[in-house]
């Protein structure tokens, strides 16, 4: 098992790995951020040993296990950097929320060393203080190995996220893009689009000053990291914008029932919704 694990991205995600990875395995943690004040803040909570602002400074830790858990859109410039700092049987693997495409261009740069994982599992929240130790226990791990996955390098990473506590699957890299496309990211879009869409309409009466609980428990994820959404959205962009187009003809579909005053469309519509959503509390 890992021995010394280097963390590359001291926020929310990165820090919760880290104390997750110390308490189930007992390693060494280094943590790399272009922000110094979180990397001491870091080091005050116990959440790193040690850290540093320097990419490259990687190679004087000499870390069995390289986790990215910064925006998706660095890990392909990050890889590029530490893939020379790094032995060559030293495992890198991410938290990130997209993989297709990304999953082969990390392959290309690190090579077998390499192998995409997803822990479904977050808040609304950022920064390294709010880092959690059992944000991952009882959540599922999402494995996406490749036609060139090393073996070894797999099972691996299988058997650390299981120490911590997660359920560990496999899934192709673009299935996994298509998945959470729709029932991770198209959520996020939603929320960020109502924020948006009541701050347009509040020209005339701030309705911000009447949330009720349902909007307030609808918009949480609307309090997520701007960049990080950001780059899940422009890095995962055609899944994102296929599930946004039939959002928006649900969308529109209900529309015309109102409109129309269709009240048996109308209740068959909600029927039919409210039944599923009360099935996922069975599951």
């Amino acid at each position: 098992m890992f021995k010394r694990v280097a963390v590359v991205g001291v926020g929310f995600m990165g820090g919760s790995f880290a104390l997750a990875c110390r308490e189930a395995i007992g390693c060494e943690v280094f943590g790399i951020d272009i922000n110094p004040q979180a990397l001491e803040k870091g080091k005050q909570l116990g959440v790193i040993q040690e850290g540093s602002t320097d990419l490259k400074s990687i190679s004087l830790f000499e870390p069995d296990l390289v986790m990215l858990a910064t925006p998706v859109r660095t890990f392909v410039p990050i890889a590029e950097v530490i893939k020379d700092h790094i032995s060559k049987e030293c495992v890198v693997s991410d938290l990130g929320s997209v993989k297709g495409r990304l999953v082969y261009r990390l392959e290309e740069i690190l090579g077998e060393r390499f192998v995409g994982g997803h822990p479904i599992a977050g808040t609304e929240k950022a920064g390294v203080e709010n880092s959690l130790k059992d944000l991952f226990r009882g959540k599922r791990f999402i494995l996406t190995p490749t036609e060139k996955t090393h073996r070894e390098t797999k099972e691996k990473i299988k058997d650390l996220w299981t120490k911590i506590g997660s359920l560990v699957e496999e899934m192709d890299p673009y299935v996994h893009d298509f998945v959470f496309g729709v029932v991770s990211h198209l959520p996020h879009a939603v929320a960020f689009a109502l924020m948006d869409a009541v701050e347009r309409l509040s020209k005339e009466i701030d309705l911000f000053r009447y949330p009720g609980g349902g909007f307030r428990d609808f918009t949480r994820i609307a309090g997520s990291d701007p960049v990080m959404w950001r780059d899940i959205f422009l890095e995962n962009s055609q899944e994102v914008v296929k599930a946004i187009e039939v959002f928006m003809s649900s969308l529109q579909r209900l529309r015309e029932a109102i409109r129309g005053g269709k009240e048996e469309e109308l209740t068959e519509y909600l029927r039919k919704a409210s039944a599923k959503r009360r099935s996922l509390e069975i599951s």
